[in-house]
């Protein structure tokens, strides 16, 4: 990274950014009836779930690397063998992203970044058919 380049955390706004965008995005989880299968699979409060995401989400983005100086690392897939995620709990985990992400991060340019790679990652989450 050149000394000029700043990382998406800083691009996006940073940690307001990063909390506003995994607030919406478990509000949506939590309100939208498109939703409701990815939402059966969590918990009764989406409270730790937000936090560990916006801790996760800060480091992925390359802010602070809080969610494994807590943690350790990742292990995205293995932490959740616990919840059953087939193509309707993926697709809806990826409705409320798109949509905390269009409604958090106003550049376009900096959305069509993120997408991608979160899309992937939602689809290594898959773990039944």
């Amino acid at each position: 990274m050149s000394e000029n380049s700043i990382t998406l955390y800083e691009a996006v706004g940073g940690d307001a950014t990063i909390r506003a965008l995994s607030h919406r995005f478990y509000e949506l989880m939590d309100t939208l009836p498109e939703a409701s299968h990815v939402r059966a699979v969590h918990p009764p409060t989406l409270e730790c779930s937000e936090a560990k995401f916006y801790e996760y989400l800060t480091g992925y983005l390359g802010g602070p690397p809080v969610y494994v100086e807590k943690y350790g690392h990742p292990r995205l897939r293995s932490r959740h063998f616990v919840a059953e995620i087939g193509p309707v709990e993926r697709d809806e985990w990826l409705l409320c992203f798109r949509r905390a992400l269009e409604e958090t991060v106003a550049n376009p340019k900096l959305r069509d970044i993120i997408l991608p790679p979160i899309e992937r990652l939602a689809d290594h989450m898959q773990n039944k058919q």
